[in-house]
Parts: structure tokens; sequence; C-alpha cells
């Protein structure tokens, strides 16, 4: 029996990646029909079909965290919201709904929770955000990626990781990604990344103290994100790149990383064991340094304030860090250890279990509510 699985979530890649690693997990335990529910303006546009996934389309309906004119409009976004959504649910009849949280999570939580339809919700951070503090409140199957993740509920799983990152192995790795950039197999080796769309501070930081680097043999592989200038000495030894779409190669090129502290980025640095200098974006509601403190406090990694990274303090302390060995092995084996890299099977389990023997109220409410939300 095929059971029918509607996996809403997208706008970033925070949210798309680890959805599609579940939606792989699925189909390796269970005969399974995978929708992916999105919006026209994220990411999953281009990612959902290269997957090979059914992607339907909603309207974003933004929850304004202050009075606004967005926040009087709310009302009927959501009701169009609402009403796209149920027609999708009219289309798929899922068996279970699984939300990751985002814009479009929010009508397929409250849709579903009408319908009374299995609902799963996964929490990438560990300060959660709006949409999936609401989803909570629909479910009692909640998965979070953090420890003490404040969401009733919450079951720990991991985040769901992507098959090339979850089963690497960076020694065995290293020698290939190194030739694979250019960088020389032998020197100690700094990743710098700011995720897809770069982060000026950390590149600025970074690349102002590139001479010093390079005078203590320290080596850089440095992401900058597509639409960023780096400046830099020129020749060998320092290597600039818009963008890595294998960052697998990356991570195992690489004895230690200065990277923002999103979701994502915490969980795969700890899980292969790349000790790693977190730098939480300064924006937000503070969810980057709360994503990087289980790894810093367990001794996996430093965090710094954005304000702080300068190219003094990366001259004063990334140069000594790189170039102490036992300090780093020690950093890797505390990450390591941090982190289920097994998060994309754990969610997809409960996404499974939690749809009853009988099976679910599938499709459209019977009466004259056939059709609507």
């Amino acid at each position: 029996m095929t059971t029918r699985v509607l996996l809403a979530g997208g706008g970033t890649a925070g949210h798309t990646s680890p959805l599609l690693a579940t939606a792989a997990a699925l189909e390796e335990l269970a005969a399974v029909d995978i929708t992916v529910l999105g919006t026209p303006r994220g990411i999953e546009t281009r990612l959902v079909p290269e997957a090979g996934y059914p992607l339907e389309l909603v309207a974003p309906v933004p929850l304004p965290r202050r009075p606004s004119a967005d926040l009087a409009r709310l009302p009927l976004r959501l009701r169009g919201a609402l009403a796209q959504t149920a027609a999708v649910l009219d289309r798929v009849q899922p068996d279970v709904v699984a939300g990751f949280g985002g814009y479009v999570s929010v009508p397929a939580y409250l849709v579903s929770r009408r319908r009374q339809l299995p609902l799963v919700v996964h929490e990438q951070n560990a300060l959660p955000g709006l949409a999936n503090r609401l989803g909570a409140r629909c479910t009692q199957h909640v998965a979070v990626s953090f420890p003490e993740t404040p969401l009733p509920h919450a079951t720990m799983v991991g985040l769901p990781l992507r098959r090339l990152i979850s089963r690497l192995d960076r020694s065995a790795a290293r020698a290939e990604a190194r030739a694979a950039f250019g960088l020389a197999p032998d020197l100690p080796t700094l990743l710098v990344f700011g995720g897809s769309q770069g982060a000026r501070r950390l590149n600025q930081a970074v690349s102002s103290a590139a001479a010093e680097l390079l005078a203590a043999d320290v080596q850089v592989l440095h992401v900058s994100g597509p639409d960023q200038q780096v400046e830099v000495p020129t020749g060998p030894g320092y290597v600039v790149v818009p963008y890595v779409d294998r960052m697998d190669l990356a991570y195992a090129a690489a004895d230690l990383a200065i990277c923002r502290a999103g979701a994502s980025t915490v969980t795969e640095v700890a899980a292969v064991g790349l000790p790693a200098v977190f730098v939480p974006l300064p924006i937000g509601n503070g969810e980057q340094a709360r994503n990087a403190a289980p790894v810093v406090t367990a001794g996996g990694g430093l965090t710094v304030d954005d304000a702080s990274l300068t190219a003094e303090w990366v001259r004063r302390q990334v140069v000594a860090l790189a170039l102490d060995p036992g300090r780093l092995a020690a950093m890797s084996a505390a990450a390591a250890g941090l982190m289920p890299r097994d998060g994309d099977r754990r969610l997809a389990e409960l996404i499974l279990a939690a749809v009853p023997p009988s099976g679910p109220p599938s499709g459209p409410p019977s009466g004259p509510r056939a059709g609507r939300p």
C-alpha cells in the first residue's frame, strides 16, 4: 500500500534541503507518493523539480512581527492561501502532511488540522520561528534538530542531511578534495563561507588578513558568494570561488572553518567533525547563536559576534588555531559525536508512524464544506 505524503516547505535552502533529504529517506523506507508544497518565489522552484518530485505552488503568507500595513492585509492573504492549499489537498489527498516551517507551512498546518489529517512539524533551528510555533499547537508529532528547542511534544531527531554530507569521511576524501580546489595536499587549510549568498563581514575580515595567513603557511578556500568580490593577494594558497555545489569536498579539504551559524551549517560541520568559528548573523531572533551553543559548549567550536570579527581578530585567533593540530583534533572529536547523521531516517520514520494503521480520512470533507479549507 502506497502512503501519500505532502511535504510543505521552501523559500530558502535551510528549509528545502532538509525536506529533500527527508523525501529521499521516505522512499528508502516505504512505498510512498511524495508531493511538495512550496511558493513561486522560493528556491524550491528549482531544487524540487531537479530532484524529481511534483511541486504544487501557493501564495506566500509572511507573518509580520510588528503592526504594519502588511499585518492589516494578513487575513485576506491567509484566506487566499488556505483556499489554494485546500485545493492542493483535494488533488493530492495525502495520508500525512509534514511541514518544515516558512511561509508555505502556515496554511498547510491550518488546513491539515481542520481536516484532521496526521501532521508532523520539523523545526530546523534551536529557536523556533512563528510558523512552527503555530504548527506545534496543531499536532503532537513535533521533531527538532537541536536539544532543548522550546516546542511542545518535541522529539530530537536532528536535521536531515544530504547523503553526500552525512556519509562523508573527511580523512578519506581529503586528497581528492584538495586537488579539486587546487590546494596543496599538506598545508593547514581554512574554509570560509557565509551561506549560499556569502557574508560581507566574513569576506572582509578574512581577506584583509590574507597576508598573515599565507605567511604562516595557512591556505584558504574562500567561498565568497555569487555576487560578492573578495580582494586578496594573487598567487597560490588563497583560492576564491563564488559558489560550491559540492560542500562535502569543501568540508573534506578543510581543517577549520569560519562560517555563519544557520541550522544546516552548524549541523553539517559538527556531523562531519570540522572545527568551526561560528559568526552568528546579527539579525533575526537570535536563533543562530542558539544553534551554535551546543557545539561550542561541547568544545567543538568557537563563537565570535559579528561586530568583533575583524582582520585583527583573525590574525590573533585564527592563525594560531589553524596551526594547532592537537587542539583541532580535540575540537573535531567533540563535534563529531554531537549531531545525529541520520536525521533524515529518524524524521521519515516519525512521518510514517504518524499515519494510523487504518489510514486517515483522506480527501476533502463531505457535505457543504467540501472543497473549502
